[in-house]
């Protein structure tokens, strides 16, 4: 299983987990939708120095 580490604690956890087991730390939920707009602009600023 993939491990991430708690930025409050530095201690291993499985990378599915939402919650610290350890300190109670709540990892952050990015969603995809921001994912695909950061990719749309990069294409859209790109596409404005290439033309």
């Amino acid at each position: 299983m993939k491990k991430k580490e708690c930025p409050s604690c530095a201690m291993e956890v499985d990378n599915a987990s939402t919650v610290c087991p350890i300190c109670g730390y709540e990892f952050p939920v990015q969603s995809k939708i921001y994912t695909w707009v950061a990719v749309l602009l990069l294409v859209v600023i790109l596409l404005y120095f290439i033309f």
